[in-house]
């Protein structure tokens, strides 16, 4: 009965710290690598075959900035969709160990899709997120700070 016991609290302790290190859901503030200042607010949510899809809920003011309102140089289906409530992110799996892959990310200041990976930070509060076409190492890298 013991080892039972055993058993189920290491699956109990197994599973809740799996949740927690798993689930991107939430609000996140994207830093921009060049300035390091924050460019929008974003809403990651799980999808039904648990991919992550993230929309820019808010644009951030920045000075000496005046944001894009619509995605002009956006291939179908973003061409023309208002920026503000766009899914830029479609697809981030969950691969183990904190890290995603499989996802893609667009740019709507360039209209760029790029493949996407991302690590999350331990405590759960910092994701970095790397863009690339063809190889990670020719990528850029954005991190993303839980808002919420």
């Amino acid at each position: 009965m013991g080892k039972f016991k055993y058993t189920v609290a290491l699956l109990a302790a197994t599973f809740s710290a799996g949740v927690f290190a798993e689930d991107l859901s939430g609000t996140w503030r994207n830093i921009d690598d060049k300035t390091g200042s924050s460019k929008a607010i974003l809403e990651i949510r799980q999808e039904a075959n648990g991919t992550y899809t993230a929309k820019i809920v808010k644009i951030t003011p920045r000075p000496g900035y005046t944001p894009k309102t619509t995605c002009v140089d956006c291939p179908a289906p973003y061409t023309n969709q208002p920026i503000l409530g766009m899914d830029v992110l479609k697809g981030l799996a969950y691969k183990g160990k904190l890290n995603y892959s499989g996802g893609k990310i667009i740019d709507p200041l360039s209209g760029n899709i790029y493949s996407t990976k991302a690590k999350l930070s331990s405590n759960g509060k910092r994701l970095t997120l790397r863009g690339y076409v063809g190889v990670s190492a020719l990528g850029r890298s954005q991190t993303w700070i839980k808002a919420d």
